[in-house]
């Protein structure tokens, strides 16, 4: 009896009326814009929403398009491999060696104390930076160090091209550095202030514009239903559209107001500035390193090449 009460109590502060009222023009602008989009409307039966309000929309859709565009090509700064293709051979094998240094660690660690052989379980393998200039710089070193010849005492010498890869790694290195700072920044500065936007003030004003397209269907149903309408009924139905012009001015206004907010913000402007920003330090960075380094191959090779030119004339 009690739970009988307390559904009673509840369905009584619910206002059926205006649920229903709300119901019906739901319907009523449904059936209104299927009627739109199969032609059965003539063009002057459609409200003619202010040239200023179709201004801005066209303007606020080049804006979001703008995001959108930008968005899909600058998210791979998201992804540290976005240019390093041969990145997925090298992270299955680290897990296979994740894996394998897992499982040894695993036994030597129950096997102890038993009669069983305990392995010995190497180091654990180093995640590495899945990048071209992190690969190239480490591709140049494992090279640098296949050209270092013994020598007795445990040193080892070099010869030129041991060390010009050794300078073209050293280079590497610190673009390699460089393109992670990029990254880091581009997200941080760019990618994420631009998302925001996207999904904040532009998505407002979009919802703001679909207010105003509802509103919009809901008054000429209205329109509809009072050139339809008995005699009994003309007042109503005049009333209802009375009511629907006023609601459609007033979402129109917030609409406006809300798409030149949107269009006045300097933020995209200031986020795009700090997208390049970015590349140009990473790029600056580059050039600087690369033409230190190539300054120094290059007296390599003018003295292996003067070497050889002499070799070859005795």
């Amino acid at each position: 009896m009690d739970g009988w009460n307390k559904l009673q109590s509840s369905l009584s502060g619910i206002n059926f009326a205006q649920a229903g009222t709300k119901i019906t023009k739901g319907l009523s602008s449904s059936v209104q814009a299927t009627r739109e989009r199969l032609g059965q409307v003539s063009a002057d039966e459609i409200t003619e929403l202010p040239q200023e309000y179709k201004d801005l929309e066209a303007r606020v859709d080049a804006l979001r398009a703008a995001h959108i565009a930008m968005l899909k090509i600058t998210k791979v700064y998201e992804s540290e491999t976005y240019d390093y293709p041969v990145q997925i051979q090298e992270s299955l094998s680290e897990i296979s060696s994740s894996i394998g240094y897992n499982i040894t660690s695993f036994a030597a660690s129950n096997l102890k104390g038993t009669n069983l052989p305990v392995p010995n379980p190497s180091a654990p393998p180093t995640a590495q930076h899945k990048t071209l200039p992190h690969a190239l710089a480490r591709a140049a070193h494992s090279a640098a160090s296949s050209t270092t010849t013994a020598v007795p005492g445990g040193a080892g010498d070099q010869d030129r091209l041991g060390k010009a890869l050794t300078q073209y790694a050293s280079g590497w290195d610190k673009v390699a550095a460089a393109r992670l700072d990029q990254d880091a920044s581009i997200q941080e500065n760019f990618l994420h202030p631009w998302q925001t936007t996207l999904n904040t003030s532009i998505a407002v004003a979009m919802k703001a514009r679909q207010a105003v397209r509802v509103s919009r269907l809901e008054l000429d149903a209205a329109k509809q239903s009072l050139k339809s309408a008995s005699a009994a009924k003309q007042e109503h139905a005049r009333l209802e559209v009375e009511n629907a012009e006023d609601d459609l001015v007033q979402k129109t206004e917030v609409a406006i107001t809300l798409m030149k907010t949107v269009l006045e913000n300097p933020e995209p402007i200031k986020n795009l500035n700090e997208l390049v920003k970015a590349q140009l330090m990473y790029f600056s960075i580059a050039a600087e390193a690369l033409s230190s380094v190539q300054g120094e191959i290059e007296e390599l090779s003018v003295a292996a090449e003067g070497e050889y030119r002499k070799s070859r004339d005795h």
